[in-house]
This record gives structure tokens, sequence and C-alpha cells, in this order.
């Protein structure tokens, strides 16, 4: 398992991009990784493909981006196939129509399969776009023998649609982020720290990194890509598989879902199978008590 600590750059050309996605993945596959995440927000990295009005302009750059599409998916479809090599291609701001916009995590499998993920729940940031509209369908898939699930990043601090996930199967969640503050990249790790936790799943964050200040979307990039597991008997006491430090462009574990499973039977804390406790009659609503005098 491989994520991403992606560095933003300024490509000249679809081709400069496809170059450089090849690159990055083909060291992860050398690297023995099966499945490689990048970030949220990759293709906003081709607007600086364009001239600079429009990539200083983030609906411009929206609307441009779109004549790379086919050409997007052609180039993940490619590469997951060469490489064999499960890809989840960040995510691409799609037109579905009437200059409206989902966040789209594409993901692609060595068989020639593809399959997408919407991100759910919108920043602040994205709100104020005023154009880009929140996924409307939650999905699971096989990798391998395993099931997964993307959650494209603010929705990983969601606790029920992952949770859903986790119940139709999913024991990966997928996790491309995008963040430009410390504030943010601690949301986003403390969103994957809690989701393995309560699923008893492991959790894979890929990351933007560096600076690219002619886009409003991409300007300033931080936090540590990082692949996280449940904190009980057996598995990591801080719940960090693996991460990032300093220049490292990729973090690498190996997710052993045997371990995963046989941790439930001698848990210290089963909050996957407790979850239910939460929704008992006594404890559903909250009442206002009084002081006894």
């Amino acid at each position: 398992m491989a994520v991403a600590k992606y560095t933003i750059g300024a490509p000249r050309s679809f081709a400069e991009f496809a170059d450089k996605q090849a690159q990055w993945l083909s060291e992860a596959r050398a690297s023995g990784a099966e499945v490689a995440v990048l970030p949220e927000y990759l293709a906003l990295e081709l607007g600086a493909s364009f001239g600079a009005a429009t990539q200083g302009d983030l609906h411009a750059s929206l609307v441009a981006i779109q004549a790379y599409r086919r050409a997007w998916l052609d180039l993940f479809g490619l590469l997951a196939r060469e490489l064999r090599l499960h890809v989840i291609a960040g995510s691409f701001l799609l037109d579905l129509g009437q200059g409206r916009y989902r966040n789209r995590s594409d993901a692609f499998a060595p068989d020639g399969g593809r399959l997408w993920q919407d991100k759910l729940q919108l920043t602040g940031f994205e709100k104020q776009a005023g154009v880009i509209e929140a996924g409307d369908a939650l999905k699971t898939f096989e990798i391998g023998m395993q099931r997964a699930g993307i959650a494209v990043c603010y929705d990983i601090e969601f606790p029920l649609p992952v949770r859903a996930q986790c119940e139709a199967g999913a024991r990966l969640l997928l996790a491309p982020s995008c963040t430009d503050t410390e504030a943010g990249a601690t949301r986003v790790r403390v969103g994957c720290l809690a989701r393995a936790l309560e699923n008893r799943s492991f959790v894979a964050q890929a990351v933007t990194a560096g600076e690219a200040l002619w886009s409003p979307a991409l300007d300033t990039n931080t936090g540590e890509a990082a692949i996280y597991a449940p904190m009980d008997v057996g598995l990591p006491a801080d719940g960090v598989l693996a991460q990032t430090r300093a220049g490292q462009r990729w973090a690498y574990a190996d997710l052993d879902f045997a371990a995963l499973e046989a941790s439930r039977a001698r848990a210290q804390v089963a909050n996957d199978r407790d979850w239910t406790g939460q929704g008992a009659p006594a404890i559903a609503r909250a009442r206002v008590e009084g002081w006894e005098r």
C-alpha cells in the first residue's frame, strides 16, 4: 500500500503531467505497492498548462481542464494496467452539465476496471466557489480479496457515511486529501484516526505538498501522507502504520487484514462491535438535569 505526499508542480502540457504520473506511480510499484493513492484536487495541477489568466481564476481553470477528461481516464487506466496497480487518482472536478461540478475520485484496476466516488461533504472553500455540488451516492468496491471505500478529504471527518461503507464490508478506507493550513491537516488526520478506531479498519491518506501560488485552490499545501490502523492489540499503539517525513514522496505499509480481523477476538476495546450501543433509547437524547439540593 502506498500513499503519496504529492508535490504540486506547474506542468506546461498534459504530456508533461502524464510523464510525472508515470514516474510517481512507477516508483510506488517498484517499491512493492499494489495500491497507490494520489491526493485530492490532483487535476487542478493541469490548470498550469493554460495561460496566467486561467491559472489564477478557479472558475476558468475548471472550465479549461474539462478538455483533458478523456486523456485523464486513458492515462490512469493505462498506468493501472501496465503497472499492475490499483490507482486512486486523487480527484477531478468534473463538469456534469450547466457549469456544475462534482469533486470526483476515480479508481482504476489492473484488469481495466474503473469506478468513482464523488465527495459528499463540501468545505467552506467549495461552497464559496458557488459551482461545486455534493455527491449523492456512497460506494464500496473490491480491491483483490478486500473491500474498500473512498472518503474524499472532508468526508473522512464524518462518521456515519464511513460507518455505512464499513457496514457494507469495507476494511480499507482511501482518503485523498488537500489541506492548506495546519489546522486543516490536523482535522483530516484526526478524522482518519477516528474512523480507523471506530470501524476497526485501515485508512490510507494521500496529501498535496509544496506551493502553487498560481492556483487559488492549490496555493499552499500542508500535512503528511499516512496509513492508519486501529489502536489495539497487535497494531500500532498510536494508530500510525506509516507516515512520510520531510521530503519523502510516499509512505508504504503492508496491510495485514488477517491481523486486523484477529484483533477483534482480543480487543482491549471494540468500538466497531459496540457501535450500536449509542442507539440505546435511554441515551439517544440528552436531557437537561437540574441540581439536587
